[in-house]
């Protein structure tokens, strides 16, 4: 069965997105089909798939407070709680379809809760909503071993300052991170996305992320906002205190509100559509 298909991405962290409106076309999607549509050889390629799908369709519970429903997977086809950069392509492909109004946000039903995304002309803005700040915790790769800040954001993560910006390189001790960094099963029972972040000057960091399902990647909005939280708790910095990340893919800049709330902006942009029977 031939379906229509969208390719997308926020600082190039990149998505499949699949209008199903009503839920009738790819039912409960398979993990077999999202892996299909995101293997960069024989399929679209990308980080995930982001299905597009009515709440009445397939989260009731968010149906009186938000039309639409983002039905993200990683692109291994296991579901992730949330995607920061996702979440801004999807709000970008909805304004651009006429499927929604812009003005005052646009709320989004997701695995993590409801989020409210801003569009405003190229920029888009995520609301992620509360962090919550854990403890330390161990992450290795090959025969280092680092001390990681967990951060949650709706998905979990474990920044990983590094005191050389040389070792964030390919060649440094981070490697190319083919593979999963091992971590602390107890504290990451479900797994874990890794950051790695360098200083650049004063409220400006350069970080690179291997997502949990889906290995490195060129950019990581969440994974950017538990950057942000842990090198502005670090910092003492006061809140809506604005912070420069940059990730391969681009940059983005996170605000931590006064009353709590993490705001992701940056570019997003839908760069294709077609048909496919993958």
């Amino acid at each position: 069965m031939a379906y229509p298909f969208l390719k997308g991405h926020g600082t190039e962290n990149d998505f499949v997105l699949l209008p199903d409106h009503d839920g009738t076309v790819h039912g409960e999607l398979a993990a077999e089909r999202v892996r299909a549509l995101c293997d960069r050889r024989a399929g679209i390629g990308g980080d995930g798939v982001l299905r597009v799908v009515r709440s009445s369709a397939h989260a009731p519970e968010y149906a009186d407070r938000a039309e639409w429903f983002m039905d993200y997977r990683n692109s291994d086809g296991s579901t992730s709680e949330m995607c920061g950069n996702g979440i801004r392509v999807f709000a970008r492909h909805l304004v651009d379809a006429g499927l929604a109004d812009p003005a005052g946000g646009i709320p989004i039903g997701t695995r993590a809760g409801l989020k409210t995304v801003y569009v405003d002309g190229d920029q888009i803005t995520a609301d992620l909503g509360t962090p919550q700040l854990f403890g330390s915790s161990a992450v290795s790769v090959g025969d280092w071993t680092w001390s990681a800040r967990h951060v949650d954001m709706g998905n979990p993560h474990a920044v990983v300052f590094l005191d050389n910006p040389a070792d964030l390189d390919p060649h440094g001790p981070v490697g190319p991170l083919l593979d999963p960094p091992e971590h602390d099963e107890d504290v990451y029972p479900h797994g874990v996305n890794v950051e790695f972040v360098v200083r650049v000057a004063d409220r400006h960091v350069r970080m690179r992320v291997h997502e949990r399902g889906s290995g490195e990647t060129r950019s990581c909005g969440t994974g950017a906002c538990a950057v942000m939280v842990a090198t502005a708790d670090a910092d003492g910095a006061a809140r809506e205190t604005p912070y420069v990340v940059d990730v391969p893919g681009g940059r983005l800049t996170i605000t931590w509100t006064a009353d709590d709330r993490v705001l992701l902006a940056g570019p997003a942009v839908v760069v294709a559509e077609g048909v496919t029977d993958l």
